[in-house]
């Protein structure tokens, strides 16, 4: 086996790092890297790796600024040998032909590898993400739904998922064709489902799209992709469920050393929480957080995304920050405190007022926050912080100059902790968790103070 098993790119921080989490736990020793890392930069870690990272912003991107930024990173990754090369997506498959095109992306990283084959794996049982017959469905509470009648996908203020069947949400981003091996192939024997694989890509179709139910549709994928990839470069599109359909198998197989046990790190005397979450999930969080030991600042994100009074409604944060650890309580800064918050509003018309495109809002917010983090991980030296959002998470830690960062625990599913590299001091060393917005229990942030699963 080439010991460099896999490579990914990540359209999000909390994607990528999920990503990371899944091979980590399975066995697979992985590293995440941020932004644009030097072929140098990956050659430091390689030896003891056996996949690699990139967290990237591509969710948010448009086609044009996709044309821009992936190439390099595919080209980069493709450079160093794996496997398998995987496109790593949100759990919920959310995009747009507009905005962070799956299919485009697609569409560049196959003629940037040219793979022996390509593959569609969405499907994350334990995250209660499912694809049945090529459609999506996706849990909120205790039910499951198709992802266009889901709640909160269904509604998602960016990219609003208005269809469930995959192949045909794909079809409006790309023109390659999609095969779907679904849930009565997958229950036939091994060598029928390698062969109607194979038989697909012969007739013409250019991905192979899996159904996914149970952690051995999971593992049965990972196995015939595995046995694909001897042939030559796979090239999968998905979320972590790839991850864990390949961990699964290679440390079934016996192909990998026994995973790592993960204990408590224990608490922390402090830490710092930074949301930009509008989810339901995360104001839910929040409120938990503000019962039990930690203290609110409520960023004005009007202000934060005016360039003439961005600067002091830093200074504000900061300082009421700080006062909150004077007090002795955690400070937990927060752009909304869930969908219905009417800074939302305002800040949608302070963007139009200004004349920005509304795209750029996610990306004005987060870097802001990542200043206001910078600014108090300096003043305070604290050492654990937390994370909350996709979009909020890609932006705000890049503003800490941090290289890579490798699993350091599990906090929740697809909501570790992480331990921070940096040429910077500073930030080297550091712990930080990060969540998407819908992910994690109430006491998400309590748990991340505490060190605990």
């Amino acid at each position: 086996m080439n010991p460099l098993l896999m490579a990914f790119y990540g359209d999000d921080f909390t994607g990528s790092a999920d990503a990371m989490e899944a091979l980590t736990v399975n066995g697979v020793k992985t590293a995440l890297f941020l932004g644009h890392p030097t072929e140098e930069r990956l050659q430091e870690k390689l030896s003891s790796l056996q996949a690699v990272g990139i967290s990237g912003t591509s969710r948010t991107m448009t086609p044009s600024q996709m044309d821009e930024e992936l190439p390099d990173q595919f080209r980069l990754l493709n450079g160093l040998h794996p496997r398998l090369i995987h496109y790593k997506v949100c759990a919920t498959f959310d995009s747009s032909p507009t905005i962070g095109s799956i299919g485009r992306a697609t569409d560049i990283g196959v003629e940037l590898v040219q793979p022996s084959s390509c593959a569609i794996v969405q499907g994350i049982p334990l995250l209660g993400r499912y694809i049945a017959f090529g459609n999506h469905f996706t849990v909120y509470g205790d039910e499951r739904f198709r992802l266009d009648r889901h709640p909160v996908m269904s509604k998602h203020p960016i990219t609003p998922m208005d269809e469930g069947d995959i192949r045909v949400h794909f079809a409006k981003m790309s023109d390659k064709s999609v095969a779907l091996i679904d849930l009565v192939h997958l229950e036939q024997d091994f060598d029928a489902v390698s062969a109607r694989y194979d038989r697909y890509l012969d007739d013409g179709a250019d991905i192979i799209l899996f159904d996914t139910l149970n952690d051995k549709h999971l593992i049965d994928i990972g196995r015939l992709l595995h046995e694909k990839a001897e042939c030559g470069t796979v090239f999968a599109v998905g979320s972590s469920g790839f991850e864990y359909a390949m961990g699964r198998y290679w440390q079934e197989a016996g192909l990998l050393e026994p995973p790592p046990q993960y204990g408590s790190i224990g608490a922390a005397e402090r830490i710092i929480v930074i949301s930009g979450s509008a989810a339901a999930n995360t104001a839910e969080q929040i409120k938990y957080a503000l019962s039990n030991g930690f203290g609110g600042v409520a960023l004005n994100t009007d202000q934060l995304v005016d360039p003439s009074t961005a600067e002091d409604e830093r200074k504000r944060a900061v300082r009421e920050a700080l006062a909150h650890l004077a007090a002795g309580r955690h400070p937990l800064l927060y752009a909304t405190l869930g969908p219905d918050d009417i800074i939302i509003q305002k800040t949608h018309d302070k963007i139009r007022q200004l004349g920005i495109d509304p795209s750029e809002t996610g990306r004005l917010i987060a870097t802001q926050q990542g200043l206001i983090l910078r600014a108090l991980l300096e003043d305070t030296g604290i050492g654990r912080v937390c994370v909350a959002g996709g979009d909020t998470c890609s932006y705000t830690l890049r503003q800490l100059d941090i290289h890579s960062l490798e699993l350091l625990m599990p906090i929740a599913p697809a909501a570790p902790m992480c331990l921070a590299s940096s040429d910077n001091p500073k930030f080297d060393g550091l712990q930080a968790a990060s969540k998407g917005g819908q992910i994690g229990a109430a006491d998400y942030f309590v748990q991340v103070l505490e060190g605990r699963r």
